[in-house]
Protein backbone atom coordinates (compact mmCIF):
# COMPACT_ATOMS: atom_id res chain seq x y z
CA UNK A 1 0.00 0.00 0.00
CA UNK A 2 1.50 3.55 -0.99
CA UNK A 3 2.54 5.27 1.61
CA UNK A 4 1.29 9.36 2.43
CA UNK A 5 5.11 11.22 3.31
CA UNK A 6 5.69 14.56 3.92
CA UNK A 7 9.36 15.21 2.54
CA UNK A 8 10.74 18.46 2.87
CA UNK A 9 13.85 19.55 0.38
CA UNK A 10 15.68 22.79 -0.22
CA UNK A 11 15.62 24.77 -3.53
CA UNK A 12 18.43 24.73 -5.35
CA UNK A 13 20.86 28.19 -5.64
CA UNK A 14 21.69 26.92 -9.43
CA UNK A 15 18.41 27.96 -11.66
CA UNK A 16 17.04 27.31 -14.89
CA UNK A 17 16.68 30.81 -16.45
CA UNK A 18 13.58 31.94 -18.64
CA UNK A 19 10.18 30.32 -18.87
CA UNK A 20 7.11 30.47 -20.54
CA UNK A 21 4.66 30.87 -17.63
CA UNK A 22 2.94 33.95 -16.34
CA UNK A 23 3.97 36.21 -13.97
CA UNK A 24 3.72 34.33 -10.48
CA UNK A 25 0.89 36.53 -9.15
CA UNK A 26 -1.28 36.47 -12.55
CA UNK A 27 -1.17 32.39 -11.95
CA UNK A 28 -4.71 31.01 -11.18
CA UNK A 29 -4.89 30.59 -7.06
CA UNK A 30 -1.66 32.14 -6.80
CA UNK A 31 -3.67 35.40 -4.80
CA UNK A 32 -5.28 32.66 -3.06
CA UNK A 33 -2.13 30.84 -1.49
CA UNK A 34 -2.14 31.10 2.09
CA UNK A 35 0.89 32.29 1.86
CA UNK A 36 0.59 34.77 -1.15
CA UNK A 37 0.89 37.70 1.71
CA UNK A 38 4.10 36.74 3.16
CA UNK A 39 5.29 35.91 -0.06
CA UNK A 40 4.28 40.01 -1.14
CA UNK A 41 6.29 41.31 1.92
CA UNK A 42 9.28 39.30 1.42
CA UNK A 43 9.15 40.66 -2.59
CA UNK A 44 8.51 44.16 -1.58
CA UNK A 45 11.36 44.13 1.01
CA UNK A 46 13.77 42.62 -1.40
CA UNK A 47 12.79 45.07 -4.13
CA UNK A 48 13.32 47.89 -2.32
CA UNK A 49 16.73 46.74 -1.00
CA UNK A 50 18.07 45.63 -4.34
CA UNK A 51 16.62 49.29 -6.20
CA UNK A 52 18.32 51.21 -3.42
CA UNK A 53 21.56 50.72 -4.90
CA UNK A 54 23.17 49.86 -2.01
CA UNK A 55 26.74 48.77 -4.26
CA UNK A 56 28.32 45.76 -5.60
CA UNK A 57 30.20 44.95 -2.23
CA UNK A 58 26.72 44.91 -0.24
CA UNK A 59 24.70 43.23 -2.63
CA UNK A 60 27.74 40.46 -3.37
CA UNK A 61 27.52 40.26 0.52
CA UNK A 62 24.19 39.76 0.45
CA UNK A 63 23.44 37.46 -2.59
CA UNK A 64 26.94 35.06 -1.60
CA UNK A 65 27.99 35.92 -5.39
CA UNK A 66 30.36 38.19 -7.28
CA UNK A 67 30.38 38.66 -11.10
CA UNK A 68 28.15 37.62 -13.72
CA UNK A 69 25.55 35.83 -10.47
CA UNK A 70 25.29 38.72 -8.85
CA UNK A 71 24.51 40.66 -12.44
CA UNK A 72 22.04 37.94 -13.21
CA UNK A 73 20.98 38.41 -9.24
CA UNK A 74 20.41 41.92 -9.54
CA UNK A 75 18.19 41.46 -12.81
CA UNK A 76 16.08 38.45 -11.39
CA UNK A 77 15.14 40.53 -8.49
CA UNK A 78 14.42 43.85 -9.99
CA UNK A 79 11.85 42.18 -12.09
CA UNK A 80 10.05 39.74 -9.98
CA UNK A 81 6.47 40.65 -10.65
CA UNK A 82 6.61 40.89 -14.46
CA UNK A 83 9.08 37.80 -14.55
CA UNK A 84 8.02 34.80 -16.46
CA UNK A 85 7.68 31.31 -14.29
CA UNK A 86 8.77 27.61 -14.87
CA UNK A 87 7.34 25.16 -12.76
CA UNK A 88 9.40 24.98 -9.26
CA UNK A 89 10.89 21.21 -10.46
CA UNK A 90 12.03 22.93 -13.92
CA UNK A 91 13.39 26.40 -12.37
CA UNK A 92 15.50 24.42 -9.70
CA UNK A 93 18.38 22.35 -11.01
CA UNK A 94 20.95 21.93 -9.00
CA UNK A 95 22.40 18.96 -7.72
CA UNK A 96 19.96 17.40 -5.75
CA UNK A 97 17.49 18.08 -8.64
CA UNK A 98 19.52 16.30 -10.76
CA UNK A 99 19.91 13.37 -8.62
CA UNK A 100 16.13 13.58 -7.89
CA UNK A 101 15.49 13.39 -11.68
CA UNK A 102 11.73 14.44 -12.40
CA UNK A 103 11.98 14.45 -15.83
CA UNK A 104 12.16 10.65 -16.01
CA UNK A 105 8.89 9.77 -13.47
CA UNK A 106 5.80 8.37 -14.94
CA UNK A 107 3.00 10.49 -14.83
CA UNK A 108 1.65 8.57 -11.45
CA UNK A 109 5.48 9.56 -10.03
CA UNK A 110 5.26 13.05 -11.07
CA UNK A 111 1.62 13.14 -9.25
CA UNK A 112 3.31 11.78 -5.90
CA UNK A 113 6.11 14.14 -6.69
CA UNK A 114 3.66 17.04 -6.51
CA UNK A 115 2.15 15.22 -3.40
CA UNK A 116 4.45 14.51 -1.40
CA UNK A 117 7.17 16.65 -1.89
CA UNK A 118 8.01 20.93 -0.54
CA UNK A 119 10.52 23.05 -0.65
CA UNK A 120 11.30 25.04 1.72
CA UNK A 121 12.12 28.53 0.45
CA UNK A 122 13.37 32.03 1.49
CA UNK A 123 11.40 33.78 -0.87
CA UNK A 124 7.91 31.94 -1.36
CA UNK A 125 8.23 29.78 1.96
CA UNK A 126 7.23 26.75 0.86
CA UNK A 127 6.60 25.42 -2.36
CA UNK A 128 4.86 22.26 -3.98
CA UNK A 129 6.97 20.96 -7.27
CA UNK A 130 4.89 21.84 -9.89
CA UNK A 131 4.11 25.88 -8.48
CA UNK A 132 5.41 28.09 -11.28
CA UNK A 133 8.27 30.79 -10.33
CA UNK A 134 10.12 33.38 -11.61
CA UNK A 135 14.20 32.89 -11.44
CA UNK A 136 15.03 34.69 -8.39
CA UNK A 137 17.89 34.32 -5.73
CA UNK A 138 17.24 34.97 -1.89
CA UNK A 139 19.07 32.98 0.45
CA UNK A 140 17.00 31.54 3.78
CA UNK A 141 19.85 32.75 6.31
CA UNK A 142 19.51 36.57 4.41
CA UNK A 143 19.15 39.17 6.85
CA UNK A 144 16.43 41.46 4.84
CA UNK A 145 15.90 44.41 6.28
CA UNK A 146 13.21 45.13 9.09
CA UNK A 147 12.06 40.95 7.93
CA UNK A 148 15.31 40.02 9.90
CA UNK A 149 16.11 37.29 9.41
CA UNK A 150 14.80 35.31 6.78
CA UNK A 151 14.44 32.19 8.60
CA UNK A 152 13.19 33.17 11.74
CA UNK A 153 10.69 35.73 10.02
CA UNK A 154 9.04 32.59 7.95
CA UNK A 155 8.93 30.52 10.64
CA UNK A 156 5.52 30.98 12.22
CA UNK A 157 3.43 30.66 8.97
CA UNK A 158 5.80 27.86 7.55
CA UNK A 159 5.32 25.78 10.50
CA UNK A 160 1.75 26.48 10.62
CA UNK A 161 1.08 25.69 7.02
CA UNK A 162 3.06 22.73 6.99
CA UNK A 163 1.76 21.00 10.53
CA UNK A 164 -1.53 20.42 8.38
CA UNK A 165 -0.14 18.55 5.76
CA UNK A 166 2.04 16.43 8.12
CA UNK A 167 -0.88 15.44 10.11
CA UNK A 168 -0.66 11.52 9.46
CA UNK A 169 2.46 11.82 6.96
CA UNK A 170 5.76 10.19 7.40
CA UNK A 171 7.53 13.46 7.57
CA UNK A 172 11.49 13.58 6.61
CA UNK A 173 13.00 16.03 6.87
CA UNK A 174 16.18 16.61 4.56
CA UNK A 175 16.87 20.48 5.12
CA UNK A 176 20.25 22.14 5.68
CA UNK A 177 20.85 23.74 8.66
CA UNK A 178 19.69 27.27 7.63
CA UNK A 179 16.22 26.30 6.04
CA UNK A 180 15.35 23.80 8.90
CA UNK A 181 15.19 26.42 11.17
CA UNK A 182 12.31 27.88 9.42
CA UNK A 183 10.80 24.87 10.43
CA UNK A 184 9.10 23.86 13.67
CA UNK A 185 7.55 21.74 15.50
CA UNK A 186 4.67 20.24 13.43
CA UNK A 187 3.18 18.20 15.54
CA UNK A 188 4.25 15.04 14.44
CA UNK A 189 5.73 11.62 16.59
CA UNK A 190 8.80 11.15 14.20
CA UNK A 191 10.50 12.92 11.90
CA UNK A 192 13.41 11.03 9.71
CA UNK A 193 16.32 12.67 9.07
CA UNK A 194 19.23 11.28 6.42
CA UNK A 195 22.93 11.39 7.03
CA UNK A 196 25.47 9.83 4.82
CA UNK A 197 28.97 8.99 6.06
CA UNK A 198 32.04 8.04 4.58
CA UNK A 199 35.43 6.79 5.76
CA UNK A 200 38.14 9.65 6.19
CA UNK A 201 41.85 8.92 5.48
CA UNK A 202 42.43 7.05 8.65
CA UNK A 203 39.30 5.04 8.06
CA UNK A 204 36.62 6.92 10.74
CA UNK A 205 33.30 8.10 9.17
CA UNK A 206 32.10 11.68 8.57
CA UNK A 207 29.29 13.29 7.45
CA UNK A 208 29.68 13.65 3.39
CA UNK A 209 29.05 17.50 2.38
CA UNK A 210 30.90 18.03 -0.92
CA UNK A 211 27.91 15.18 -2.46
CA UNK A 212 25.22 15.54 0.39
CA UNK A 213 22.99 16.60 -2.02
CA UNK A 214 23.51 14.08 -4.82
CA UNK A 215 23.09 11.75 -2.41
CA UNK A 216 19.71 12.96 -0.93
CA UNK A 217 18.53 13.81 -4.72
CA UNK A 218 18.55 9.88 -4.69
CA UNK A 219 16.82 9.39 -1.92
CA UNK A 220 14.11 11.45 -2.67
CA UNK A 221 14.19 10.11 -6.01
CA UNK A 222 13.71 6.28 -4.33
CA UNK A 223 11.14 6.90 -1.88
CA UNK A 224 9.04 8.69 -4.73
CA UNK A 225 9.03 5.67 -7.24
CA UNK A 226 8.97 3.19 -4.50
CA UNK A 227 5.23 4.12 -2.45
CA UNK A 228 5.07 1.49 -0.50
CA UNK A 229 8.63 1.61 0.63
CA UNK A 230 8.93 1.58 4.45
CA UNK A 231 11.77 3.06 6.17
CA UNK A 232 13.59 -0.59 7.17
CA UNK A 233 13.03 -1.33 3.37
CA UNK A 234 15.75 0.47 2.87
CA UNK A 235 18.39 -1.69 4.57
CA UNK A 236 18.22 -3.42 1.33
CA UNK A 237 18.38 -0.68 -0.89
CA UNK A 238 21.43 -0.15 -2.89
CA UNK A 239 22.10 3.59 -3.85
CA UNK A 240 23.65 4.67 -6.58
CA UNK A 241 26.67 5.68 -5.17
CA UNK A 242 27.07 2.51 -3.04
CA UNK A 243 25.62 3.46 0.14
CA UNK A 244 24.01 1.37 2.37
CA UNK A 245 21.90 1.42 5.19
CA UNK A 246 22.84 0.55 8.76
CA UNK A 247 20.05 -0.69 9.98
CA UNK A 248 21.02 0.06 13.92
CA UNK A 249 20.05 3.30 12.91
CA UNK A 250 16.42 2.89 12.57
CA UNK A 251 15.50 3.37 16.13
CA UNK A 252 13.76 7.05 17.19
CA UNK A 253 15.89 8.73 19.98
CA UNK A 254 13.84 12.74 21.28
CA UNK A 255 11.15 12.36 17.86
CA UNK A 256 13.95 11.94 15.91
CA UNK A 257 14.95 8.84 13.12
CA UNK A 258 18.31 9.72 12.09
CA UNK A 259 19.07 7.19 9.44
CA UNK A 260 22.70 6.72 8.81
CA UNK A 261 23.72 5.58 5.10
CA UNK A 262 27.49 3.92 5.09
CA UNK A 263 29.75 4.34 1.98
CA UNK A 264 30.73 0.83 0.88
CA UNK A 265 34.27 0.19 1.76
Amino acid sequence: MARRRLILIPPSEGKALGGEGPAWHEIAGALDHPLCGNRRIVIDALSRMVASKPGDKVLAKFFGVGGAALARSIDADSSLAEAATLPAIERYDGVLYQHLDAASMTPGQRRRLQRDVRIISGMWGVVAPEEAIPDYRLKMSAGLGPLGKLSTWWRPSITELLAGQAEGAEVWNLLPVEHAAAVGSLGVRVFTRAVFLSPNRVGELRAVSHWNKALKGALVSHLLRNPSLTVADLADWDHPAGYRLDPASLGVVRGVRELLFVANS
